[in-house]
């Protein structure tokens, strides 16, 4: 197994890609504190692995408050073998659809960015401590594909995305002289709950149908499928394990060909 002995904390870990995530890891021999604000889904999946003899604990946490994730780390250190091989940083937030700039209430704006980046960021800062040490980690941050390119009416989350770009370049820089990896796993358009939102809305706003819109995204790929979360996972156990030794800085992408 890829992540055997291996213990990794995974930040919106309860749903949709965070779940999916957590089962690959688990499935690779990973020790996980599975970690979000919601504690009762984490709770349901830290079961459903253990009933499979993974190693699986929970911790509520809201990652953009800073006692809380320096709380989560500690308590992963404690309760497993000392050590913090790997951090998947998934937790995020959607903000406005379909929304032009000049529409988008201050607030709004703010939230995403806090959640999305500060939420990133925090968890990042407090397990470098410990990777520095054992002169070893891996950080996987979620991004985007609107961090890659302009991303009509979606002006906080694409702001977002291009900020964790930066981010895991720039840890990149300060985190490989001690044997740490940094990199961004960016999702096209996936297949969960919030797709689904963000189609209603959008076909709400424009008077199409929710199916239409979900034609055009496909319509939109190279190879007109569009991502599922296990899609997103298999990328994630790579930029965790030995697979991508010498790989930091650097942009995962998996979005079916959206972005070519």
């Amino acid at each position: 197994m890829k992540l055997d002995n291996q213990t990794g904390i995974v930040t919106g870990a309860a749903k949709g890609m965070g779940s999916a995530i957590c089962r690959a890891l688990a499935k690779e021999g990973a020790r996980l504190t599975l970690a979000a604000r919601d504690i009762n889904p984490l709770e349901d999946l830290a079961k459903h692995l253990q009933e499979e003899g993974h190693q699986a604990r929970t911790q509520s946490t809201d990652v953009t408050r800073e006692t809380e994730v320096k709380a989560m780390v500690d308590d992963t250190i404690k309760a497993f073998n000392g050590r913090i091989d790997f951090l998947v940083n998934v937790a995020g937030v959607t903000g406005p659809i379909e929304t032009p700039v000049w529409e988008i209430e201050h607030d709004d704006y703010l939230a995403v960015i806090t959640a999305n980046i500060v939420g990133t960021f925090l968890p990042i800062k407090h397990v470098m401590p410990v990777m520095i040490e054992q002169r070893s980690g891996r950080i996987v941050n979620i991004g985007g594909t609107s961090g890659l390119r302009g991303y009509r009416y979606r002006t906080a989350y694409s702001s977002s995305k291009w900020a964790i770009r930066g981010l895991t370049r720039t840890v990149a820089l300060e985190a490989g002289p001690y044997g740490i990896a940094v990199n961004n796993v960016v999702p096209g358009i996936v297949e969960t709950p919030r797709m689904e939102k963000l189609c209603e809305e959008k076909a709400r706003k424009r008077g199409w149908t929710k199916d239409e819109v979900y034609a055009e995204y496909v319509e939109e790929t190279s190879l007109r499928s569009i991502t599922t979360p296990e899609d997103i996972a298999n990328a994630v156990v790579f930029a965790a394990s030995e697979d991508s030794r010498n790989m930091t800085g650097q942009d995962i992408i998996v979005d079916g060909g959206w972005m070519i």
